[in-house]
């Protein structure tokens, strides 16, 4: 690979980075996924207990901004009052692997810091 060829690979490699930080960061994003990851469908409610200080109007604006980005599905159940649910979408379960080695990564990590 001339320095070239391995200088565009490179570019090409960050900017991927770059659209998948666009898409999942922020403080409260992955912890959304993390929770639609382990429940197929989740009530806003559910979603808002799991994720640990995130606020009703927080939570509402991240959902919209999942779905726009087609990482989640929401859908409007007809029942007496309304249900809704939330759950990932067949593109958003593809993070799957990313959401299990950032678990992986995560406990690593405590353990090598606190020794727990």
């Amino acid at each position: 690979m001339t320095e070239d060829n391995f200088q565009t690979e490179c570019m090409k490699n960050i900017m991927a980075v770059h659209d998948t930080m666009d898409v999942l960061s922020g403080k409260w994003r992955i912890s959304i996924i993390a929770s639609l990851y382990y429940h197929d469908k989740r009530r806003f409610s559910e979603i808002l207990n799991d994720v640990k200080g995130i606020s009703n109007k927080m939570l509402s604006k991240e959902l919209k901004e999942l779905e726009i980005n087609m990482l989640v599905k929401r859908s409007v159940l007809d029942t007496q009052p309304i249900t809704v649910q939330y759950e990932l979408t067949p593109y958003g379960k593809k993070l799957q692997t990313v959401i299990q080695s950032l678990i992986e990564w995560g406990r690593e990590h405590r353990k090598e810091i606190t020794g727990k």
